[in-house]
């Protein structure tokens, strides 16, 4: 089933949708087709991958829960010192708790046993060891499933309208 990005009146990013409600949308004039991928739902009405809500909705912050799938996600399931991706996957603190650091999303990668143990409680620049990408916490949590459909290379109209990615 196609699935569709909804935009604040402010271009903001805001959540996914079915097609069939954001045809809903469109067709009670709630928003407005931005991007549209060619297929046809009926003879004139294109079957949208973006809409733009036509009025500004406020939507309070929501905080991103530090979990060990999210931290996988983020860092794309891969070793985060050697690029290793296979199921056997650890979390890693770059500053060792030992030394102080805490379970933050700044302190935290993924890594393979082998540099988890390789690196030990050391630093990663204390172990000669480099990190492909240094850790940060996500923008939203819309963050997640948007870049799920992008790495899987579907919706790649929706790149233009998300931050960060």
């Amino acid at each position: 089933m196609a699935k569709v990005l909804v935009l604040n009146a402010s271009y903001e990013p805001l959540n996914i949708t079915s097609w069939r409600r954001a045809a809903v949308l469109l067709i009670k004039g709630k928003a407005e087709q931005v991007e549209h991928n060619g297929k046809l739902i009926y003879s004139d009405f294109n079957l949208p991958t973006v809409i733009r809500l036509r009025h500004f909705v406020r939507v309070p912050y929501k905080e991103i829960p530090l979990t060990r799938r999210n931290i996988l996600h983020r860092d794309s399931h891969a070793c985060q010192y050697c690029g290793y991706t296979g199921e056997d996957l650890t979390l890693d603190h770059v500053i060792p708790r030992s030394r102080g650091g805490g379970d933050t999303w700044e302190n935290m990668v993924t890594a393979c046993v082998r540099c988890n143990v390789k690196k030990g409680s050391r630093t990663p620049q204390e172990a000669h060891m480099l990190l492909f990408h240094q850790p940060r916490k996500p923008y939203s949590s819309l963050y997640f499933e948007v870049s799920k459909h992008l790495k899987s290379g579907l919706h790649q109209e929706w790149q233009k309208y998300i931050i960060g990615l």
